[in-house]
């Protein structure tokens, strides 16, 4: 990559590095980011970011590889919410992997229920204590039969995350790049998406502007901007869809 590419590179909004560069733009962004990053927690961010792209391998969203999603969340949280905390941003790297990859964290063999808290123990041996709790935090648990799957997917972030303000920050880079990256969805599932989310905006709005939230005023301001959009966004697609309740589609969190 040429210095005029990285100049680029280092001001293109986020999902306009994945159109343009996919997987490989987005990693390079984040090596540039992270120079702003002293040892020898560089090489930790680092460290969690190839372990991401084994345990995300061959996973995909709708339209693109689920590691997308996975860097554009941390990257989210260094370039525009200012976060440098290791223990945050390799918490960011990995905050789908014991939802969708336990079996793979443990290296067990996939029989009988996903081993959360054997893959929350690996974490915490590889990095530490923070990072487990902090992965912990946004990994959704497992729905209990006949229980409604917005209420559930609500009840958890509003327990959980009232407790724990930098799981929140996690959650809120999430949510935006799942809301307000929902135009770059596609299938039945864009409609299902929208309405769970629709649900969670007043909470993440409380959360957001809660005193203990680890940010500062203007990343805030620019947050709620976002998930102005998102609601924008999830308004007209649930005024024009007519995609059943219960059809499901290609992952899309």
């Amino acid at each position: 990559m040429t210095i005029i590419d990285q100049h680029l590179l280092r001001v293109m909004p986020l999902h306009a590095v994945t159109e343009l560069y996919g997987e490989a733009g987005l990693l390079d962004r984040l090596s540039l980011e992270l120079d702003r990053i002293p040892e020898p927690h560089r090489a930790t961010i680092a460290d969690a970011c190839a372990w991401a792209a084994e345990l995300h391998a061959g996973q995909r969203r709708t339209r693109e590889p689920y590691l997308n999603h996975v860097l554009r969340v941390t990257l989210r949280m260094l370039c525009h919410y200012r976060v440098t905390d290791p223990d945050v941003l390799t918490a960011g790297l990995l905050h789908d992997a014991v939802e969708d990859q336990s079996w793979a964290i443990t290296e067990l063999s996939g029989h009988g229920p996903p081993p959360v808290a054997e893959a929350l123990a690996v974490i915490a041996g590889r990095y530490n204590g923070r990072v487990a709790r902090l992965v912990e935090a946004v990994t959704m648990p497992a729905r209990p039969e006949g229980a409604d799957r917005i209420r559930h997917y609500t009840d958890h972030l509003a327990e959980v995350l009232s407790g724990e303000p930098w799981a929140r920050v996690i959650k809120l880079s999430d949510f935006t790049d799942n809301g307000v990256g929902i135009i770059h969805s596609i299938g039945p599932v864009v409609a299902r998406s929208a309405r769970k989310y629709e649900a969670a905006l007043p909470l993440l709005r409380d959360l957001l502007d809660r005193s203990d939230t680890p940010l500062p005023p203007d990343v805030k301001a620019h947050i709620r901007d976002q998930l102005d959009l998102a609601r924008r966004r999830f308004t007209a697609i649930l005024t024009t869809s007519s995609c059943p309740e219960g059809r499901s589609g290609s992952r899309v969190r």
